[in-house]
């Protein structure tokens, strides 16, 4: 990799959630960071690393027997929507689906709070990003105090057993928490507000859930000390800077698929013979073929 911060350390090891004493504080990480990392050079390197993560995505899709899940959490604004369009640019679509994971239905609430979540996994060979995810429903119920504290607790409990047998199924789970400042996103609703082209992306909840911004912290602090496990660690990633934001997921990624080390399949073929078979036909059957077909449409 060309820059500075990739050279030194994979960029996973340099964002990975890592608690200390046992506990994850998002205070102890800085939104504006870059790593090092240049605004023109990150740019640069965008498109070689959307090129290099399209081949991985095709061979994982040929491989056909894993996946990979894609959870992107974040506050109101944090980017989640720029990120799947910019940092994942190069995927092919057909590979790829999005599902967002909003307030839960009456249906939804009828059934185990992870219900949704296994109805929209990836397929085989699939990449699959949650907008929001089944996080949704220990981080909201801990600030607004729905779930007693020993339920949340089993939840992360059942999060981190689902997660560790989605593994041993060959679905690999990239955490994604993209962490901007309370002025970042102060900035940010305005520019909504201001933008007739963003402005529907505004609520009134909004400012609402914005008073609640040191009790989303808190309870985030608690969802990655509590579920960055060896099997789906959390990536922490600032995201002040937009363009450092969609360098640093298109990496992880990348990384990712890396060491998954997907490989194209070797279907037991004759090449020689098929070659053989689609080459000029010497006897001139080819030909003959050719002016019956001219002559005759209906092949008659």
């Amino acid at each position: 990799m060309a820059t500075k911060a990739s050279e030194q350390q994979s960029v996973r090891d340099l964002l990975r959630a890592v608690p200390e004493n046992e506990l994850f504080a998002l205070a102890s990480v800085d939104p504006d960071a870059t790593l090092g990392v240049k605004n023109k050079a990150a740019a640069r390197e965008l498109a070689t690393i959307g090129a290099e993560l399209g081949d991985l995505q095709a061979r994982l899709h040929a491989e056909g027997s894993r996946s990979v899940l894609v959870v992107l959490q974040a506050l109101d604004t944090g980017g989640k929507d720029g990120t799947i369009k910019h940092a994942m640019s190069g995927l092919n679509p057909q590979g790829v689906r999005v599902t967002g994971f909003k307030a839960p239905t009456k249906t939804e609430l009828s059934h185990h709070f992870l219900w949704r979540i296994r109805r929209a996994l990836p397929g085989p060979g699939e990449i699959m990003i949650f907008n929001r995810s089944h996080y949704e429903d220990v981080v909201v119920p801990m600030v607004r105090r729905t779930l007693p504290d020993r339920a949340i607790a089993r939840r992360y409990q059942e999060i981190n057993e689902f997660e560790r047998r989605l593994l041993e199924s060959g679905t690999h789970t990239v955490k994604l928490f993209l962490h901007i400042s309370y002025d970042e996103q102060r900035a940010r609703l305005l520019r909504r507000l201001r933008d007739p082209a963003r402005r529907w992306k505004f609520a009134a909840n909004d400012i609402k859930e914005r008073g609640h911004w040191d009790e989303y912290q808190a309870a985030y602090d608690a969802a990655i000390t509590a579920s960055s496990t060896e099997v789906a660690p959390w990536y922490v990633v600032p995201a002040n800077h937009k363009w450092f934001r969609n360098w640093a997921v298109s990496h992880i990624l990348t990384e990712v698929l890396t060491e998954m080390q997907p490989k194209f399949p070797k279907p037991q073929l004759n090449i020689g013979k098929l070659v053989k078979k689609l080459e000029p036909d010497p006897k001139g059957f080819e030909t003959k073929r050719r002016r019956r077909s001219t002559a005759d449409p209906a092949g008659r």
